[in-house]
């Protein structure tokens, strides 16, 4: 395999789609699957935003790109990446610019209700940030839900342990019976 593939988890806020990434992650090293995963928000955390990048995209794909050539010179070709919007459509162009052209992309978008998402950051945010958290979370969820294209596998979180959920997600892949 010389092309890069990546696997893309997103949804609202309180799905699980870091939880889903790390246990992805556990079923594909079980199975001697080469990969690397990278928690998308963190490609952007900074304050204020940079100049003329008002929603932190370019900081995001340029910190993609350079962590994704730092995989690649290891020999790695497989990437889990986790973020709330990285499903939608127009997200295609970053990945290609950062992995190179003709990267294989499955998206997989994580659903859960509005009350199981709730009960999540609940129990999650310790913070300050709840009220955003939650009032984010039902917005994205229907962005999300609007606009993720039709080929986007979608998969449902209520009530489900996070073990089947990443083995659905894996299935998506089609990565559990490579070897790289």
């Amino acid at each position: 395999m010389n092309h890069a593939e990546v696997l893309l988890l997103g949804g609202r806020a309180g799905v699980g789609k870091t939880t889903v990434g790390w246990e992805v992650s556990v079923l594909l090293r079980a199975a001697a699957v080469s990969h690397a995963i990278i928690e998308g928000d963190f490609m952007a955390q900074v304050h204020p935003a940079p100049e003329g990048d008002p929603h932190r995209a370019e900081i995001a794909e340029s910190n993609l790109t350079a962590v994704w050539a730092n995989y690649t010179r290891r020999g790695y070709r497989r990437l889990i990446y986790t973020n709330t919007v990285s499903v939608l459509p127009e997200t295609t162009g970053m990945f290609e610019r950062a992995m190179g052209a003709g990267v294989g992309i499955t998206r997989v978008l994580l659903t859960a209700s509005d009350a199981t998402a709730r009960e999540r950051l609940v129990g999650r945010e310790l913070g300050s940030e709840l009220e955003h958290e939650l009032a984010g979370s039902v917005r994205k969820a229907r962005l999300l839900d609007q606009r993720a294209s039709a080929e986007t596998v979608r998969v449902v979180t209520d009530g489900r342990p996070v073990g089947d959920i990443a083995r659905e997600v894996v299935a998506a892949t089609g990565w559990a019976g490579a070897r790289v």
